[in-house]
């Protein structure tokens, strides 16, 4: 039976990584800290350890097979925390002889990105975070060349699941009580989204195919591209009634980000919903068949009652 360990393991990414990957019978250990050991999936065996102590996370990690890096630092703290808790994955990683996954982003093209992104589409990070994205893979090509392989499988926004923090609970559906559903940007153009339950499950399938894989490996997952209205009309599906539109206020936004880091940072994100982008999942799909795949109705509906936002 292989072993995962999910650095991040109470997180949005790890807990449905957890949960997908205990469903496929392998042994799982999830690290977090303090009480969010507690909102661990069953099946999950826990591990306390700081992602900002190398040797912690060394011995949280022995005898792993493959060891997914889910940490998310807070968005106003990548600068001085998301490198080393890459590094001390990746040296945990290289003690005990295992993959390295890493769920990616877009972030890693700036502001040129566009419809059809490809694991070969050239990265042009224009942003610090992006810069922060595309250091961390560069970092894994690297140690792939002497140490632990790794695997990058890049998606779009996340949504689904019962952690909270994304932007589909922050924003889009905060106010579904109130019949109205919130889109941060342009509604005619392609946004690209990630159901987490499928993005899990195509982790388990890549895990299972790893050795056939080069020692650094970038895939794409296409989940699903939908504009604005497209969202919009899913969603009173979902729900079942008729909702009105609401827009993000970017304006005041802005102005509590001249005091506030964190919504500072969530502002120079913005071009994400004013750029039509989407990706392409050829790659995967030769490597594992069909995309794990709900259909955006469903899996709307399901990430409602996920975190009770208020459906019907």
């Amino acid at each position: 039976m292989s072993t995962i360990v999910i650095a991040g393991a109470a997180g949005r990414i790890g807990h449905a990584a957890a949960e997908a990957f205990i469903e496929a019978g392998w042994t799982v250990r999830g690290i977090a800290r303090g009480a969010k050991l507690g909102r661990l999936p069953a099946g999950v065996e826990p591990v306390e350890a700081d992602a900002m102590d190398r040797e912690a996370m060394i011995a949280a990690c022995a005898g792993a097979d493959v060891v997914l890096h889910a940490l998310n630092p807070p968005y106003d703290k990548w600068d001085e925390l998301a490198m080393p808790m890459a590094e001390n994955v990746i040296a945990a990683a290289r003690a005990a002889g295992a993959t390295v996954m890493l769920p990616g982003n877009v972030y890693n093209y700036g502001t040129a990105v566009r419809p059809g992104l490809t694991e070969d589409t050239p990265m042009a990070p224009d942003t610090e975070k992006g810069r922060i994205r595309v250091a961390i893979e560069d970092r894994l090509r690297a140690e792939s060349e002497t140490g632990p392989r790794s695997v990058v499988l890049r998606a779009g926004d996340f949504f689904g699941g019962p952690v909270d923090g994304s932007w589909f609970d922050l924003v889009i559906a905060k106010d579904l009580r109130k019949g109205r559903v919130v889109w941060p940007g342009r509604r005619d153009i392609d946004h690209a989204f990630a159901f987490m339950p499928d993005f899990a499950r195509a982790f388990v399938m890549v895990a299972d195919r790893r050795e056939t894989l080069p020692p650094f490996a970038r895939l794409h997952f296409a989940g699903h591209t939908a504009t604005g209205q497209q969202f919009h009309a899913a969603m009173e599906t979902a729900v079942g009634r008729p909702l009105r539109n609401g827009a993000a206020p970017w304006t005041i936004m802005r102005v509590i980000g001249l005091f506030n880091p964190l919504v500072r940072e969530v502002v120079k994100m913005r071009y994400l919903w004013d750029t039509p982008h989407s990706l392409d999942n050829t790659r995967l799909e030769a490597l594992i068949g069909a995309e794990p795949h709900t259909p955006l109705e469903t899996a709307l509906a399901e990430a409602v009652a996920a975190q009770a936002l208020g459906g019907a």
